[in-house]
């Protein structure tokens, strides 16, 4: 089984911008959300240390 990981967002904040297009916020949206973060800075860390940066900038998302 995996890990939980701790959320990198702020739930009330991501269903706050939600309701405000008029739309409801599922149960497992705000996990979802966070993993694609995750994902996000995954990525962007690997551009840096590749760029052999160890400051993850603008471009690198």
């Amino acid at each position: 089984m995996a890990k939980k990981r701790e959320s990198l967002i702020v739930a009330s904040k991501v269903k706050a911008y939600i309701k405000a297009k008029k739309m409801m916020t599922s149960s497992e949206a705000l996990g979802t959300i966070s993993d694609a973060v995750y994902a996000m800075l995954d990525v962007a860390a690997t551009r840096a240390k590749a760029n052999r940066r160890s400051t993850i900038k603008a471009q690198d998302i």
